[in-house]
């Protein structure tokens, strides 16, 4: 393999070409930059998880929004909590099960799951910058790709 432009020049070349290592590498860098997007935001990526959930799917139980999203159950509960006290999801109880809380995404809530898609939008233009259209969507076949293999998908 050909030493990769922007990769450490001081890392071994046995880690310079190795997917693993370089997809570690990459995560980082797109943990940090998804990260200051939503900060820039006033949220957090656990929000934007909850709202795009509820915005693509509608009204679910926190058990239901904790599957779909892969956030613990404790963590649902915690952002939950944040949500509603922005206005973004109404919780009540559900009328099939009153030990179970629905979440509803409110008009509020919409309209910050538009702003916090525009900016992880935003967030993928800095962060795929280097690469073309054709080539970003074919990283995005072959990481989903090998995610479905290890979910057992």
């Amino acid at each position: 393999m050909a030493t990769l432009a922007g990769v450490d020049e001081q890392a071994p070349s046995v880690l310079k070409e190795t997917p693993s290592w370089l997809l570690t590498q990459s995560a980082m860098h797109a943990h940090r930059i998804i990260s200051e997007a939503f900060a820039a935001g006033g949220a957090r990526g656990y929000h934007f998880r909850l709202l795009a959930t509820l915005a693509e799917f509608g009204p679910a139980s926190q058990a239901s929004l904790g599957r779909r999203t892969g956030i613990d159950r404790s963590d649902v509960v915690a952002a939950i909590n944040e949500l509603a006290a922005a206005g973004f999801v109404d919780r009540s109880p559900d009328p099939e099960d009153g030990r179970r809380n629905i979440i509803t995404l409110t008009t509020a809530g919409k309209r910050q799951q538009k702003r916090l898609a525009e900016l992880v939008r935003k967030a993928q233009d800095e962060l795929f910058a280097p690469l073309s259209a054709a080539e970003r969507d074919q990283l995005s076949r072959l990481l989903g790709k090998v995610l479905s293999h290890h979910d057992g998908g």
